[in-house]
């Protein structure tokens, strides 16, 4: 059977593209800077500091939503210890940010993957190579958070330089929907998933050095923003003393080497008493600590940290 071709459709893509061509003009990643026009003339130590300097704009802009930022710390913290986890969602570099952090929690902080996860637009596969329209697939994260069975006690984190990335505003409007915390996470004023989020983290960094890509200083600023998020929440989780990783694992050769010192450092005993407390604390370092400086043994140490809901200093002051 013959078919028709649909005249409309041309000016149909016609008029969303001037729609987006509009949109884009708004967002300050998107901007062009003139200044910049030369930059393959110049010399290669001229390129590094010019980058630099950029580069030295976002902690700046990172360090005026520090109030907004504290606000999520707590949100996510008081869900933490209800039991809930912390989710992100992102597409392309945004995306990657979130499974890098989620991904790194456990080595660092002893939790379990659970308990803060990583999703990326299109999947496992999008974490190496770019997929196409995964970002645009605005029930993809909602079909996710479904799959991870969201509630209530749950923070999801949206992640999106624009700010108006389908994906992540899919998954915060359903996770809003179920009652989740919703962060949003964006480099761009008055952001879309700013105003879907009950909390929104709005890091305006300028344009980028190399115009419209986002994976610069955009990326920096989200890197060091997720850092904030989880480093502090596991902060007030006590998975730190006295500014230390206490319950990193030791899952190499160089892990179990900081354990030993960790133990050694905190405790003021020396390396083979550390070591040998360490082996009967079956590697944690929070308990070989405890044991060390009260005199517990293992089962009392256990219970006492047990009691302080794994909080190392006030297990010590309970047990002192």
């Amino acid at each position: 059977m013959c078919t028709v071709p649909d005249e409309t459709a041309p000016e149909a893509d016609s008029s969303r593209l001037t729609e987006l061509l509009g949109v884009l003009s708004t967002l300050s990643t998107e901007a062009v800077t003139t200044e910049r026009g030369d930059l393959d003339l110049q010399g290669t130590v001229e390129l590094v500091h010019q980058m630099n300097q950029e580069d030295q704009r976002v902690p700046v802009a990172v360090a005026e939503r520090a109030d907004v930022i504290a606000l999520a710390v707590d949100g996510i913290t008081a869900r933490f210890r209800r039991g809930g986890r912390l989710i992100y969602i992102g597409a392309g570099t945004a995306g990657r940010i979130g499974v890098l952090d989620a991904s790194e929690c456990p080595p660092t902080f002893g939790t379990e993957p659970s308990m803060v996860v990583g999703l990326i637009a299109g999947g496992e596969r999008a974490i190496r190579n770019a997929v196409e329209n995964a970002e645009d697939d605005a029930d993809a994260a909602p079909q996710a958070l479904r799959e991870l069975e969201l509630t209530h006690r749950d923070t999801v984190v949206g992640i999106s330089a624009s700010g108006r990335t389908p994906y992540v505003i899919g998954g915060l409007e359903y996770a809003r929907g179920v009652g989740a915390l919703t962060v949003a996470i964006s480099s761009n004023a008055h952001s879309e998933i700013g105003a879907v989020a009950e909390i929104a983290i709005e890091v305006v960094t300028g344009p980028e050095y190399i115009s419209a890509s986002t994976r610069l200083k955009s990326g920096t600023a989200q890197k060091l923003v997720v850092n904030m998020l989880t480093t502090l929440s596991m902060i007030k989780l006590g998975k730190t003393y006295r500014g230390v990783m206490v319950d990193l694992i030791a899952t190499n050769e160089k892990l179990h080497a900081r354990s030993v010192r960790t133990v050694a450092q905190l405790s003021g005993a020396g390396i083979e008493e550390s070591s040998t407390a360490l082996r009967a604390a079956d590697g944690s370092v929070k308990l070989a600590v405890l044991m060390l400086v009260t005199g517990a043994d293992p089962e009392r140490a256990k219970a006492a940290l047990a009691d302080a809901d794994g909080i190392l200093r006030e297990a010590i002051a309970a047990l002192a």
